[in-house]
């Protein structure tokens, strides 16, 4: 009783409200970028933006502090996915292409906060997230970025449909299936932008592939797959916030809130396959 207490009790904090302000829209597009991502084997090349926005939150970070996190990180993320473009459209096999810019733009983010402007606790911000210390002006700028992942997804959604399960028909029925997939691209990059506050750079992965994956699990039609991934997104997050809460008062430990997000989003997945595996 005193737990649930504690929760009604816990939504009057405005560190408790930006925190569900960046995490529930990010949920909700992260759910539907998640399918498209399962369907068409994009989780390598979203591994690669993931650590290709790194350096633009790393020198966002540096020129001008917190504010600055969003502004870098969707400049690198523009970077990140051209450049993959280029080396998909020069030929260059697409594994090839994701190792060479996640690991240049990660070693670019690496020199970048090991300059005297750095410091190690922006390291561990970046890589973690501060889902608890978010101000008001981040969480709105996050929610813009998510939002703008989903109209990128939403306005191009028949293509992206078509494409996710069969490429060269799309190509012949006319689609450009390369702005597709920049189309995509973008999306994914300003998944990661706004994700980067809430869970870190390195937790981003499990919002952006778990609620895909755990769809595939138990939906066949494309439709219940958006549903049951976007159902799974926001319920993690919302989960994994309030579990952070009820520990870090309970047990008095500072509980990460992005870390018991993506552990959440783990915890689904496999309870998932096991009923699975059991039937």
């Amino acid at each position: 009783m005193e737990a649930v207490q504690l929760l009604f009790e816990s939504f009057r904090f405005p560190f408790i409200q930006n925190a569900l302000a960046v995490i529930i829209p990010l949920a909700l597009v992260t759910g539907l970028v998640a399918v498209f991502i399962n369907l068409r084997g994009l989780e390598f090349v979203s591994d690669g933006l993931t650590h290709a926005v790194f350096p633009g939150l790393a020198a966002g970070f540096v020129v001008a502090g917190s504010p600055g996190l969003l502004p870098g990180a969707l400049i690198a993320a523009v970077i990140a996915t051209l450049a993959l473009t280029y080396f998909a459209g020069v030929g260059l096999a697409s594994d090839t292409a994701t190792a060479i810019t996640l690991t240049g733009m990660f070693a670019i983010g690496v020199l970048i906060v090991s300059t005297p402007g750095g410091g190690s606790t922006s390291i561990e911000s970046l890589l973690f997230g501060h889902l608890f210390t978010v101000t008001s002006m981040e969480a709105g700028l996050a929610a813009l970025a998510a939002g703008l992942a989903a109209t990128l997804v939403l306005v191009t959604y028949r293509a992206q449909v078509f494409a996710a399960f069969d490429e060269d028909g799309a190509r012949g029925a006319g689609f450009r299936t390369l702005s597709v997939n920049i189309t995509l691209n973008l999306a994914i990059a300003l998944v990661v932008v706004s994700a980067s506050l809430a869970v870190g750079n390195l937790l981003v992965l499990a919002l952006l592939i778990v609620p895909g994956a755990t769809a595939r699990l138990v939906a066949r039609k494309f439709t219940s797959m958006v549903v049951v991934s976007v159902a799974v997104a926001v319920g993690a997050s919302i989960t994994g916030v309030l579990l952070a809460v009820v520990l870090s008062f309970t047990v008095d430990v500072p509980v990460p809130g992005g870390a018991t997000v993506a552990l959440m989003f783990v915890a689904v997945y496999l309870v998932t396959l096991v009923l699975r595996v059991r039937r």
